[in-house]
């Protein structure tokens, strides 16, 4: 009996041991794929320097320069109104204040933007960055704010609680994957196909949406930053 007794106490003790090995397994795996989506999205890129040059300030057009737009201590503040006019006289568009990064245009390859970004209590239905240029229609994407929260255009929710808070924001485009990738504070939030190739290139700050917006809108950035994977 005392034999059988030691048994099953053994047989006890393997499955508690399993279990232990079990959990550790299940643990490992979620965290080395939770270390995978913290992974530096810009590993494996080049840097491509940036100059005054490349940044060219899209604002309505009759109002001046400083009226919505200034760059103090390496931040961009970039403002707009409801009703201020488009960014040219022959345009239709909505209002906007936007670094358009100019000189960079691409067509093919991986590319990503970098920037930190910072928006205000208060600002919505805001497109703060976006990719201009695409097969099918004016833009690759657009992401959007409103009431704190970071949408695909106006629909899929990416991200919640983003006002009053400074956030890096990286977004990858394979041109030739057909694929862009949307990392905020070093962790993926969103993947989508994107809308083709075409002539392509980044833009951020505050543009307006077509309805549902505040009047006033604002976003500064800071750090911007160009990569290309070769």
């Amino acid at each position: 009996m005392p034999g059988h007794l030691d048994f099953l106490q053994s047989v006890k003790n393997m499955d508690f041991s399993y279990k232990n090995v079990s959990f550790l397994v299940v643990f490992l795996t979620a965290a080395y794929f939770f270390l995978l989506s913290c992974a530096d999205p810009t590993e494996g890129f080049t840097n491509v320097p940036l100059t005054q040059e490349n940044f060219e300030i899209q604002r309505p057009y009759d109002i001046p320069l400083e009226e919505r737009y200034s760059f103090l201590n390496g931040t961009h503040r970039l403002w707009v109104y409801a009703n201020d006019k488009p960014h040219d006289p022959n345009s239709h568009t909505q209002p906007r204040t936007e670094v358009r990064i100019r000189g960079l245009d691409y067509y093919s390859g991986v590319w990503q933007f970098e920037g930190h970004a910072f928006v205000p209590n208060g600002t919505s239905g805001a497109t703060i960055v976006q990719i201009h240029g695409a097969s099918h229609g004016a833009t690759t994407i657009i992401l959007r704010i409103y009431n704190g929260d970071m949408r695909y255009y106006s629909g899929q929710v990416v991200a919640t609680d983003l006002y009053d808070k400074w956030f890096r924001v990286n977004l990858i485009h394979d041109v030739d994957g057909g694929k862009v990738t949307l990392f905020l504070d070093g962790v993926e939030k969103f993947e989508t196909k994107d809308q083709g190739p075409g002539e392509l290139h980044f833009k951020c700050g505050v543009y307006a949406a077509p309805a549902n917006i505040s009047y006033y809108m604002e976003s500064k950035w800071r750090d911007i930053k160009i990569y290309k994977q070769y």
